[in-house]
């Protein structure tokens, strides 16, 4: 009798399930915990859809594949945010999308676009680079560094903190800019330049909350001493528009020389198997409207995509962006990122 009770209830249970799964004026996008966005503006998508959406936060980004993966055959939303040039490809190899090609990637550079398949969509970017206090580099009139090099330079000793690449994403995203400028084989590799880092009086942290708010001398309170920390080019901008007084302006800068920077692209696509593909297709068109990127920045103090959209006051006048930002071929990233952490803490850690 409890045999069959269960088994009517786990059957009742799968049938609930399915009836949600197959609700059409329901879309469910899985995301990573940073995910926000201007309240009013999604609910302009469901007035005009006449669809609801439910936001199913999963974690940072790498957590996020992870679970879209494991439950590719029986997917947990309809579409999938968040996931960056990082993570690319495990999604891809994965198989957990359905291709889609939107319309309004008519507006967004081609360099965006990842391939011809369409199996993801660019939604917005943001670069991570070397911040600096400003009053400190003028009151000694030091010469900003120029190029990842100079940072081992004795007038930079004991100036940078930087975050673990194996438990921070900044972190890892500026190990990924040494990769690309020192590459990994020959006579001085992103390894050797880590450790005349090191020589240079490098201080490293565990995560970018560390970095920041603890060691960087401008948002670090009485213990930051760091006057360069990794961060992201929207920090300066991000300053500015939390401060109590917004007209004194910038405190901090974004250093965005070439290949000092890299650049993470998120992406969004269809759950192959979702159970609302059409109104998936709809939220990526959403997605890529003025309406939505425009408040991309200052929700996730990040870059729209779209070339027309227009960038809030704060980001025009205090954002840079770097015009050669470093790049990894994310095919490359995805076969060595757990052999390049490894070799960096046998280094660094050790």
């Amino acid at each position: 009798m409890i045999l069959r009770t269960v088994a009517a209830i786990l059957l009742t249970l799968a049938g609930i399930c399915a009836a949600a799964a197959q609700d059409e004026s329901r879309l469910v996008l899985l995301t990573h915990d940073s995910f926000a966005m201007t309240e009013s503006v999604l609910e302009a998508f469901e007035r005009h859809s006449g669809v609801s959406v439910q936001i199913l936060r999963s974690g940072d980004a790498g957590q996020m594949v992870n679970q879209a993966i494991l439950s590719k055959n029986n997917p947990l939303g309809d579409l999938l945010y968040g996931v960056d040039n990082t993570f690319l490809s495990r999604a891809l190899e994965a198989g957990i999308f359905a291709p889609y090609e939107s319309a309004e990637l008519a507006y967004v550079d081609e360099a965006f676009i990842p391939d011809d398949s369409f199996r993801v969509t660019p939604v917005d970017f943001g670069d991570v680079c070397l911040n600096y206090d400003i009053a400190y580099f003028e009151e000694r009139e030091l010469q900003l560094p120029a190029s990842l090099s100079d940072l081992t330079k004795e007038e930079y000793r004991g100036l940078l903190v930087a975050e673990n690449p194996a438990t921070s994403s900044p972190g890892l995203a500026f190990l990924l800019a040494t990769i690309a400028q020192f590459g990994v084989d020959g006579e001085h590799t992103y390894l050797d330049y880590w450790q005349d880092l090191a020589a240079n009086d490098l201080l490293v942290v565990d995560g970018w909350t560390d970095a920041y708010y603890g060691e960087f001398k401008v948002t670090g309170r009485d213990t930051g001493s760091r006057p360069m920390v990794v961060s992201y080019a929207s920090s300066p901008p991000a300053e500015v528009y939390f401060s109590e007084d917004p007209d004194a302006g910038a405190i901090t800068g974004a250093i965005v020389g070439d290949n000092m920077c890299f650049r993470q692209v998120e992406y969004v696509g269809i759950l192959a198997g979702a159970a609302n593909e059409t109104a998936a297709r709809q939220f990526i068109d959403f997605m890529l409207s003025p309406a939505f990127q425009e408040e991309l920045p200052l929700n996730m103090f990040v870059f729209p995509v779209r070339e027309d959209a227009m960038l809030p006051e704060v980001f025009a006048e205090y954002a840079l962006i770097p015009e050669n930002p470093a790049v990894v071929d994310p095919a490359d990233i995805e076969a060595n990122r757990e052999d390049w952490i490894q070799a960096w803490m046998e280094v660094m850690l050790r």
